[in-house]
């Protein structure tokens, strides 16, 4: 499957069953937890796990008004972060200047249907009031574009409260 296919499959496929409660730092390094899941493509009828989180911070240098920078989604090698940025501008996608750095803390295939293991991570989240992992479902053969939904999400869901805190935070000289 090309990028661009890929690309709108999660688009098309990918649901944000709970996303993120709790607020993205404005002014330090965000975690972005997430257990995306998806059905199986080797084992019909068991469920892919994956746990990680990205790492959402400023880059070290400055950067242009459109230049994210992407780590660890693997896309594998032949796929530079040059073109992934240039892919998703000619799409109209734009994420903000900073860093996302994916770390993938586990992959678990798991007996049993998609639908058991949303009801099961959601129950999980709940009991430990998790206000910090989201829960994402999509394909398994795009999971990287269904993580960047779900950051991109949370990211622009963020937007009017950084405004918010940038001009208090002005407003009470600490620039």
């Amino acid at each position: 499957m090309n990028l661009q296919d890929a690309w709108e499959k999660a688009l098309k496929h990918t649901e944000i069953i709970r996303p993120r409660v709790q607020e993205l730092s404005t002014f330090s390094a965000t975690k972005l937890s997430y257990i995306s899941l998806a059905e199986s493509a080797v084992n019909q009828g068991d469920t892919v796990v994956r746990r990680g989180e990205v790492v959402v911070e400023k880059p070290a240098l400055i950067l242009p008004g459109y230049s994210p920078q992407f780590e660890g989604f693997d896309f594998g090698e032949e796929l530079n972060r040059d073109f992934l940025t240039s892919f998703f501008l000619v799409r109209g996608v734009s994420f903000p200047s900073l860093r996302y750095s994916n770390r993938t803390a586990s992959l678990d295939l798991c007996e049993g249907e998609l639908k058991k293991w949303i009801g099961h991570h959601l129950e999980e989240l709940q009991r430990q009031e998790d206000v910090h992992t989201g829960l994402i479902t999509g394909p398994e053969d795009c999971w990287q574009f269904s993580v960047m939904v779900f950051i991109a999400s949370q990211v622009t869901k963020q937007a009017e409260g950084d405004i918010k805190r940038l001009l208090d935070r002005h407003r009470r000289g600490n620039n």
